[in-house]
């Protein structure tokens, strides 16, 4: 199964009063009052119960008490903000008391936060026409219509989707393909709740099928575009991309889904344009905006991307995306107006988790900027906690993942699997952990004419998901113990695959980088696919290190880093892994030290070219002024020559650093070698 049955998102809604439900059972029945009654003698018993709480409303207003159930209402979604049906119904309140523009508003947000509501869709309709708010008419006529033909069983599952309820909502939409094999809605449904669960493989297998059974379903086919990207597999996305604006070239959603493709693969002008084609047409053009914001800054045209990061945030009041990536540009500064709108937003209570997350960690950049320490923390505490509780990471749990790569990669079983693999010396990996100066000695490297730079390649990790079997989170791993097995020809075409499917990424040089963190998890998987691939560890000082990965709010994974006790012990099961594979495969790996960069560049950079095979090129001293795309946070700073300010950032929040500092561990922080060349 995709979700695990005791998902905490189902628990507020999946727990509801015998009482609550007998009512539910009287209203069904059109006992309008009885229900009233019992609510609300159940609201006395439990009167933050959700549920209970939304019916006695539901019956307030068929009972025609109206201010009493607009007052309840507001009260219910003053506890509940992203609660959709109370939006709705509170939309028919507004709506029975003459308040067109509030009920107009109401039933809005509540498709917006579960767009399965078929009774919103139907009010928007009644309340708008095609001179009326045409756009919000339009877009309600066609989701009716979808809505209106589905079967019962897929509506509910769209319901529950929308809801979190995702367990429920994998059952029921099982049971139906178990008698609808190829019903393709059911099978986009399954692959969402894939999605959002992650189980991205089966999803793809899903949405193959649906496309193959049904190849004119334009939505399948969206879908399964959008897969495949978060796949990485970005050449066979284009593909599909390119089918969906061949048979609908004025669709604005697979125009945009065009541009997003175009930018995956590097024609960013050709995206940029299509962006700015589709802004005028959308009613709400934030997220354009945002998209086109991210290809600018990625082809270093900063100005015009903080452009179009502040007309996304003007157009969408208290849009975290957009003042966080404002801040994630390292170098821009908060006006006095920036600041307050963020203050102003974060703190209304409708404010989405989403965006709530992003204010905070911009707010804390705006903060540390301005040398308030002690607020700037508050906020990078406030929003690393609330991140936090929106995913699931044990940090134990990875520990013995990590662990197991010391009992099965040993010294012995790279000596009995020599001359496995693919031979090619293409690959440049480096590796360690986020924010300890990978994407600048990828700049260093990148600037050398033999060498291409891409971006953090997934493949190595999708290599170890395959190998490690579909199983539950209980069930003992196969990865890596399956690496004594695997017969040579298949790591060999391991490490063919690997290059084939990167080839998307890179140009004519014979050399090119990836720069995927993690990717330290597997120098074994590595060395055993592609043996003359070269391995650098790019290494910084652990409170340095760990506290700017604390400040950082990544786009995805590195789950580690929402916690200081958590990114601590991260650094040390990083230190006792990499000690591992130096002794297990020494001089595989280069160890290259952030801030010996920083203090002694040409020295380090003729040992990197060295150890790679590469001569000197005095263009690797000057990475700062080699044009390229740049993805990761750190794109701007390494856009600027070599600056020492940044490397002791963490001293101005040691008061409130002990839990990191006990983490990390007296022996790896005394341990870490000085570079200052003044001491």
């Amino acid at each position: 199964n995709f979700a695990d049955s005791d998902d905490l998102t189902m628990r507020q809604t999946d727990v509801i009063p015998e009482a609550t439900q007998t009512a539910k059972k009287q209203l069904a029945a059109g006992d309008i009052s009885g229900a009233e009654r019992l609510l609300f003698q159940q609201l006395q018993l439990t009167p933050h119960d959700r549920e209970t709480h939304y019916y006695y409303c539901v019956c307030l207003r068929y009972l025609t008490r109206l201010s009493d159930a607009r007052d309840e209402l507001e009260t219910l979604l003053g506890r509940f903000p992203r609660f959709a049906r109370g939006y709705q119904e509170i939309g028919y309140t507004f709506k029975a008391l003459n308040d067109q523009d509030k009920a107009l508003s109401s039933f809005r947000t509540a498709v917006t936060l579960n767009d399965a509501l078929l009774g919103s869709w139907r009010a928007l309709i009644e309340m708008t026409s095609k001179t009326y708010r045409p756009a919000i008419y339009d877009e309600a006529v066609t989701q009716t219509q979808n809505l209106e033909g589905l079967p019962k069983a897929l509506l509910q599952v769209r319901d529950w989707i929308n809801e979190g309820r995702l367990a429920q909502a994998e059952q029921l939409c099982r049971q139906f393909l178990l008698r609808h094999p190829k019903q393709v809605e059911g099978m986009r449904l399954l692959a969402h709740i894939g999605v959002q669960t992650e189980v991205l493989d089966d999803a793809e297998v899903l949405l193959e099928n649906a496309v193959r059974f049904e190849p004119d379903n334009d939505l399948a086919r969206f879908d399964y575009m959008g897969v495949l990207y978060k796949r990485q597999k970005y050449a066979a996305s284009f593909a599909q991309a390119e089918q969906l604006i061949e048979k609908a070239p004025n669709n604005v959603r697979h125009q945009t889904a065009y541009a997003n493709q175009c930018v995956a693969i590097g024609r960013f002008d050709e995206a940029i344009a299509i962006y700015d084609q589709v802004i005028p047409k959308v009613p709400d053009p934030a997220q354009v905006h945002l998209l086109k914001a991210h290809a600018l800054k990625t082809i270093d045209q900063t100005e015009q991307a903080i452009a179009a990061y502040r007309a996304a945030y003007e157009n969408k009041p208290g849009f975290g995306d957009a003042f966080w990536s404002l801040a994630n540009l390292k170098t821009y500064r908060f006006s006095d107006l920036e600041v307050e709108a963020m203050l102003a937003s974060i703190a209304e209570p409708n404010l989405s988790p989403v965006d709530h997350v992003h204010l905070n960690f911009a707010l804390g950049k705006h903060f540390e900027d301005a040398k308030d320490f002690e607020q700037a923390f508050g906020f990078y505490q406030q929003g690393n906690t609330l991140k936090q509780g929106q995913i699931g990471f044990d940090s134990e749990l990875l520990s013995k993942r990590l662990s197991l790569q010391t009992s099965v990669c040993s010294e012995t079983l790279f000596k009995q699997r020599s001359g496995s693999g693919c031979p090619a010396p293409d690959p440049i990996f480096i590796l360690g952990l986020p924010r300890a100066g990978s994407t600048l000695l990828e700049q260093i490297l990148a600037s050398h004419p033999l060498v291409d730079g891409t971006q953090e390649l997934p493949n190595i990790a999708a290599f170890a998901f395959e190998l490690d079997g579909r199983r539950r989170v209980q069930d003992a791993p196969q990865y890596p113990a399956c690496l004594t097995t695997i017969p040579d020809s298949e790591l060999a075409a391991m490490g063919q695959k690997y290059l084939a499917d990167t080839q998307i990424h890179r140009g004519n040089a014979p050399f090119f980088i990836d720069k995927m963190p993690n990717n330290f998890r597997h120098i074994g998987l590595i060395q055993l696919i592609l043996p003359n691939a070269k391995i650098i560890d790019a290494r910084r000082h652990p409170m340095a290190c760990c506290f700017s990965g604390f400040k950082q709010l990544f786009a995805s994974g590195q789950e580690f880093s929402y916690s200081l006790t958590d990114i601590g012990r991260y650094y040390q099961d990083y230190m006792r892994l990499m000690n591992h594979w130096h002794e297990v495969l020494p001089g595989k790996v280069l160890t290259v030290h952030h801030e010996a960069v920083v203090f002694n560049l040409e020295q380090q950079v003729r040992r990197i070219l060295d150890f790679c095979g590469l001569e000197f090129d005095p263009a690797c001293l000057n990475f700062h002024q080699t044009e390229r795309s740049v993805r990761t946070p750190s794109s701007e700073q390494v856009r600027q020559p070599i600056y020492q300010s940044g490397l002791e950032a963490w001293m101005n929040f040691e008061p409130w650093l002990e839990p990191l500092k006990a983490a990390i561990g007296d022996e790896i922080l005394t341990g870490y070698p000085d570079f200052n060349p003044s001491i």
